[in-house]
C-alpha cells in the first residue's frame, strides 16, 4: 500500500469534482488540514471515512486502496476479487491503527516527561519559587491535559464525543446548504 499514491489519487478525484480542500472537508465533516494530510499521504482517512469518500467520488474502495482507477469491465467481481479487496482493506486499517498507536505513544511519553519535570521541580523544592513556579504549573497542567486527552481518545467517552461532533457538524453543514 502506497500512502503517497493514495493521497495523489484522492487529490486528483477532488480536482475532477472541482472542489477545494475546504469544500471537501465540509462534506466529509473533517478539517481542511485533515484533507491536506490525506492528499499528501502523511495521514490516511479511517476506513469508514474511506468508504464514504469512495461513495462520494463514485469509485470502488479497491481503486482508492490501489491509488488508481481500475479498467472498466462489465464483469461482476469474483469472490477472489472481493477477498483481495478485503485483505487490502485489512492492511489499510492496520496501517491507520499503527499511525494512531504511534501518535498515542508519543503523547504518552510527552505526558511522562512533563510529569517528570514537575516531580523534579517539587523534589528540589523549586516548584514554588520564582519563574520555576510557572514552569512547574505548566508541566503539571500539561501532563494532566495529555492524560485527559488520552483518556478521551481511547475510551468510550471519546468515541461518543467524536460521533456527537460528526452529527453536529453534519447538521451545521446541512443548515448552511439550506439558506
Amino acid at each position: 500500500m502506497d500512502q503517497k499514491k493514495i493521497g495523489a489519487f484522492l487529490k486528483a478525484l477532488r480536482a475532477e469534482k472541482g472542489l477545494t480542500q475546504e469544500q471537501l472537508a465540509e462534506k466529509m465533516l473533517v478539517s481542511s488540514r485533515t484533507v491536506s494530510r490525506w492528499e499528501t499521504g502523511s495521514n490516511l482517512p479511517d476506513l469508514s471515512v474511506l468508504v464514504e469518500i469512495a461513495d462520494f467520488y463514485g469509485v470502488e474502495l479497491r481503486e482508492l486502496l490501489d491509488g488508481e482507477r481500475r479498467p472498466q469491465t462489465m464483469e461482476e467481481p469474483t469472490k477472489q476479487d472481493t477477498r483481495d479487496t478485503l485483505q487490502i482493506a485489512a492492511g489499510y486499517s492496520a496501517e491507520v491503527n499503527r499511525q494512531i498507536t504511534r501518535n498515542l505513544n508519543w503523547m504518552s511519553w510527552l505526558g511522562v516527561a512533563a510529569f517528570s519535570l514537575y516531580g523534579a521541580l517539587e523534589v528540589f523544592d523549586l516548584a514554588a519559587k520564582g519563574w520555576t513556579m510557572y514552569l512547574a504549573d505548566f508541566a503539571l497542567g500539561g501532563s494532566f491535559g495529555i492524560l485527559l486527552g488520552l483518556a478521551l481518545m481511547t475510551g468510550p467517552a471519546g468515541r461518543l464525543l467524536f460521533r456527537l461532533k460528526r452529527k453536529l457538524l453534519g447538521k451545521e453543514a446541512a443548515g448552511t446548504n439550506e439558506g
